[in-house]
């Protein structure tokens, strides 16, 4: 316990401010401090009681790049990338460039131009200290040229096994899907990935890259991606890495013998079936969906002789269970029918069947004003022009089936007359809409389980739409232009996800659940904030304090259970 001292030499009486302690069972001065005399110290209580106006404030990104680097902290990310892509110590390493890549990509997507500047308005000037030079275009241009093929494959192996066995991710049933980004790349570039191809976005006139993703159900955390040519077909694309993900599976599997792989209809053939169960040591099953077009003779089967899904009892699905041979092996397949994707088909049927009124009307005008005279202009339509349009207008699914369409030629012009039929859509309704079809080799599985195996490719949805975001995590606009650059740029992307899903994974295991574009908005919110004030006495330099912005109840819960408020007072 300490106590103030009086002392008095030449007739003056100083103050210290004593601790003392018994050493060897006496008591011993610890430590003393120098107050100064009884007028000092009246002024500096004085002093002290007026707050001094600040000359100004920086404010820093905090919340968000804190979270981040945190959690990339603990999955060692830096080390791993820096031991698979070794360079000699000059600025930032290949694994610090990487990692300060993915959290611009999660919470502020900028070219590397640009970054510099961003990198500026964060606390990363002290978790990951850089000089601006380090942080041109062209020095992460150099870095990224140290990433090969080979290292991203050998980090993701080592990162994904780590993070299933860290955080117990269950991978008994894993979902693979591809998607695609449009690119800025011109089209007397060199490059291979970049191609013209069926852009999902409907951008036909830019080139589009291939991304290939395989995440756990539980909260879509990637543990495997590939980008491929935008032209590739999705099932050669799957034919090509089913080795991949085999050897990926084997390495990350908890169970390798309970793996089952979900995929959709659109890298179904016979190619692929035979590749998924060459060689099958690894035991690995699939649930997937096929074509009613293949498989015409299950659209007959009666809705009467359905049976009611008990998992699904309260959305009113029912399913049709049987065996069938496809792709040449014995496979269970479930034929489903649910009113909610019933309801939905038919809302975008009635959407369709306005917009095909409307064209087909604007058609039939035309036609009749050539007829009048109105219009003399232009080549005179014939009934293959006609038909030509009539098709592009019908192309819809089921237009072609329920529009009545009769063309006649009447004194040399071409007479459209268009109807609706009502009966043909009611038995378009009965026959084909609100139903799926799947199959899987998992003949002792529940149908229930199959379903709800299948409606786990929403994850993987999901998470391609958040990467397709504007606001965070964004993939596209891809700023590169090379093969190999465009390679690195989906590696640190997908990374970025990777530790997004994560740090909603561990809110979610402590009681906070909430979407990853909400969860990095109100991390982004929380700020770091200097406050600079005038320099005093005979220092030479002005003061500073350090404080976090005002924290709401939700974000103070957040930065305890993500454990950043450690990083508060840095600088």
């Amino acid at each position: 316990m300490g106590t103030i001292v009086p002392k008095k030499k030449k007739n003056q009486v100083y103050y210290y401010y004593v601790e003392s302690a018994r050493v060897n069972g006496k008591p011993r001065v610890v430590f003393q401090k120098y107050l100064g005399r009884a007028e000092r110290i009246a002024q500096a209580f004085e002093e002290a009681s007026l707050l001094d106006a600040p000359k100004h404030s920086i404010v820093h990104e905090f919340g968000a790049v804190c979270s981040l680097y945190e959690l990339a902290s603990q999955l060692g990310i830096i080390d791993l990338i820096d031991r698979h892509c070794p360079k000699r110590e000059q600025g930032l390493s290949v694994g610090q460039y990487m990692l300060l890549a993915a959290i611009n990509r999660a919470v502020e997507p900028v070219s590397k131009t640009k970054i510099a500047d961003w990198y500026d308005k964060t606390v990363l000037y002290h978790l990951l200290p850089a000089q601006k030079s380090w942080l041109s275009s062209q020095r992460f241009w150099d870095n990224m040229a140290l990433v090969s093929e080979t290292a991203v494959e050998k980090i993701e192996d080592e990162l994904s096994a780590f993070i299933v066995k860290t955080f117990g991710i269950d991978t008994d049933c894993l979902i693979y899907d591809t998607t695609n980004f449009f690119t800025f790349v011109d089209t007397r570039t060199k490059s291979q990935l970049p191609q013209r191809g069926r852009c999902n976005s409907k951008s036909t006139d830019l080139k589009i890259v291939g991304l290939a993703m395989m995440v756990s159900p539980d909260f879509n955390v990637p543990l495997f991606h590939e980008t491929y040519s935008g032209n590739l077909h999705d099932t050669q694309q799957f034919f090509k890495v089913v080795d991949k993900l085999k050897k990926r599976l084997n390495t990350v599997a908890s169970s390798p013998g309970k793996i089952t792989l979900v995929f959709d209809k659109g890298n179904n053939s016979l190619d692929n079936m035979d590749k998924i169960f060459e060689q099958n040591k690894e035991c690995l099953h699939v649930v997937g969906s096929l074509k009613f077009c293949e498989h015409k003779e299950l659209l007959d089967i009666a809705k009467k002789d359905f049976s009611r899904v008990w998992e699904y009892q309260e959305d009113g699905v029912t399913a049709y269970r049987l065996k069938k041979i496809v792709y040449k092996r014995e496979m269970t397949l479930i034929i489903t029918h649910n009113p909610a994707l019933l309801e939905g088909q038919l809302q975008g049927i009635s959407d369709n069947i306005k917009k095909c009124i409307g064209r087909l009307n604007e058609l039939q005008q035309r036609l009749l004003k050539r007829q009048d005279g109105e219009i003399t202009r232009g080549k005179r339509p014939t009934a293959e022009s006609v038909g030509k349009n009539l098709r592009d207008i019908l192309s819809v699914d089921h237009m072609k089936d329920i529009f009545e369409i009769t063309l006649t030629e009447q004194n040399g012009h071409i007479v459209l007359d268009a109807g609706l039929s009502m009966e043909k859509l009611e038995y378009i309704k009965e026959r084909y809409l609100g139903k799926t079809l799947l199959f899987t080799d998992h003949h002792d599985w529940p149908t229930g389980k199959i379903i709800s195996a299948y409606r786990s490719m929403h994850h993987i949805e999901s998470s391609f739409r958040q990467m397709k975001d504007t606001t965070f995590l964004g993939f596209r606009p891809i700023y590169h232009w090379t093969d190999q650059k465009i390679k690195v740029h989906a590696f640190y992307c997908v990374l970025a996800f990777r530790l997004c899903c994560l740090l909603k994974r561990i809110l979610h295991k402590n009681d906070m659940t909430m979407s990853v574009n909400r969860m990095l908005s109100l991390l982004s919110e929380i700020k770091q904030v200097i406050t600079i004030y005038p320099k005093k006495g005979e220092s030479k330099k002005d003061r500073e304090s350090y404080s976090i912005s005002k924290l709401s109840p939700e974000q103070k819960k957040m930065a305890e259970i993500l454990n950043i408020l450690k990083y508060q007072r840095i600088g």
